[in-house]
């Protein structure tokens, strides 16, 4: 297998880099769905508290992927020209912006917050003794809807795999699966 992406096939690199998101992104998802059903407990305590890291995580994977896939760019596979294609260019595209949208919000909120912020232990941000309260505010307000908004474009592009395999039966999952 190679490293670098080819027109029939994501190359080694593409691969892990999608496939470890989406591991990290499930875990996002599945410790806020755990805190919403379950409550804080040492298990949810847990997979909450590592939530900020894995975001930041998550942040600087989407930044490396975006530069991997424009060093790859002439060499992946397209989507076509076709309108179908063109959905799933500009598909891809809100979900790297949302990748990207996400967790900087998230940061954007901790960087004018009370509390410090470290990355699994290491100290990045301290806490302010007083608060940048607009900040805090756009955070708070825009880091949820966004994240459920990403979730559900996530349901969709798993749904649109779903279609390429049982209905089109193209090579389309065979090209990111291996």
């Amino acid at each position: 297998m190679n490293l670098r992406d080819n027109p029939a096939h994501f190359g080694l690199v593409s691969r892990v880099l999608h496939w470890g998101m989406a591991l990290l992104l499930l875990w996002q998802y599945l410790s806020m769905i755990g805190r919403i059903v379950f409550g804080r407990g040492p298990i949810t305590g847990f997979m909450v508290g590592s939530h900020a890291s894995v975001g930041t995580l998550l942040l600087m994977l989407v930044l490396l992927r975006g530069a991997w896939g424009f060093y790859n760019w002439r060499r992946r596979p397209t989507h076509g020209t076709h309108v179908v294609g063109r959905l799933a260019a500009l598909g891809h595209f809100a979900l790297y912006g949302l990748m990207f949208l996400v967790p900087s919000l998230s940061l954007i909120r901790q960087f004018g917050a009370e509390r410090p912020f470290a990355f699994f232990g290491i100290p990045v941000l301290p806490g302010r003794e007083q608060p940048i309260e607009w900040l805090v505010a756009i955070g708070d307000t825009l880091h949820g809807e966004m994240a459920w908004t990403l979730s559900a474009l996530i349901v969709g592009h798993i749904g649109m795999v779903a279609v390429h395999q049982l209905v089109w039966r193209d090579d389309t999952l065979k090209r990111m699966a291996g």
